[in-house]
């Protein structure tokens, strides 16, 4: 069946269940009638393009919306203690795994760790390695997929199979790839960020990050994810050679926390939340009283606004208060 024909049945409503990627959300894309949109890995799609599938439901009923995603970004995290995000947890791992080990490398523990993922080969399992960038560049100064690849290959694990995965790479090339290293023909796989969601390889137990500082907590944990899928202990080793006492405090915090939730919590701290009514989702916003971390005044004030609803639910005796609101509702998508 053609694009053109999936967009037809689509608008017309012949299909129940659409599952799509990115596609739902351009314009072509039309609904009948929207009553459900679920937003998986929610820190991929950008603000608007999450207010875009909400506007698509082809009546004048806004869908029911659910994000899921293993790491909260800054701006929703703030947006549940505005009170206009609900929130789930699921803190239970799947049964049969293990607690992934993070620890920070620094250079000089370099060596030690070769000969720990030496072993761990050796008792038949696999390993990651992510890079920042493809190519070396003068102007970035981090590790590439290329120039690592080259490394491991021929002098620190010449007698280990060993491959590369890149974005610039033909799909045909990198499904080659992944089916042979989830077969395990490749005991080492050096890529991109291509791999931090949608890869399931139970045997890979360990995922080793270089130039780790250059990533976001959300960015790490979800490349920690791809590791600890089977019942192996599983391991990740953040490579840095930032010696930056503050940076390194942020990414210590991958030793400490292994949930996705806490990292966003440090992430909404150190990064702050973006524009609640914008489109920026990481900076400090600047309110008018109160801090994003003044959660006392946040609870009273959303109590206060409940009481208000209660009281006059269409603001009629509040007109001052309902005009800033309808004029915030023209630009403003909150989630």
């Amino acid at each position: 069946m053609s694009r053109a024909e999936i967009l037809k049945i689509i608008k017309n409503g012949e299909v129940d269940i659409i599952i799509g990627t990115h596609a739902l959300v351009q314009k072509e894309a039309t609904f009948k009638n929207l009553a459900l949109a679920v937003i998986d890995e929610q820190h991929r799609f950008g603000v608007r393009q999450r207010k875009s599938l909400l506007e698509k439901s082809g009546s004048k009923k806004e869908p029911h919306l659910l994000s899921m995603t293993a790491t909260p970004i800054p701006r929703s995290l703030a947006l549940i203690l505005f009170g206009d995000l609900d929130v789930s947890l699921i803190k239970q791992m799947p049964s049969g795994r293990k607690p992934i080990m993070t620890k920070l490398v620094p250079e000089s523990k370099r060596s030690a760790a070769y000969d720990f993922i030496r072993k761990e080969i050796q008792k038949g399992r696999q390993v990651f390695v992510v890079c920042p960038l493809i190519e070396e560049s003068d102007f970035f100064g981090a590790k590439a997929v290329e120039s690592e690849f080259k490394k491991l290959d021929k002098e620190i694990f010449p007698e280990i199979p060993t491959a590369m995965l890149h974005g610039k790479m033909k799909p045909a090339a990198k499904e080659e790839i992944m089916s042979k290293f989830l077969a395990g023909e490749y005991k080492i796989l050096i890529a991109t960020s291509v791999i931090e969601v949608g890869v399931d390889v139970p045997n890979a137990s360990i995922m080793m990050i270089e130039g780790a500082e250059r990533f976001g907590l959300a960015q790490l944990h979800q490349f920690r994810g791809r590791v600890g899928r089977g019942a192996e202990q599983s391991y990740c080793f953040l490579f840095t050679t930032d010696d930056d006492a503050n940076e390194n405090r942020r990414l210590l915090a991958m030793e400490k926390y292994a949930d996705g939730f806490s990292l966003s919590q440090i992430d909404l701290k150190q990064r702050g939340s973006g524009e609640i009514y914008g489109t920026i989702q990481s900076g400090f916003p600047e309110f008018k009283i109160a801090t994003l971390f003044d959660y006392e005044l946040m609870a009273q004030a959303q109590e206060a606004a409940a009481d208000l609803l209660k009281e006059d639910a269409d603001l009629k005796n509040h007109y001052l208060l309902r005009q800033e609101i309808d004029a915030f509702g023209e630009s403003v998508h909150l989630e």
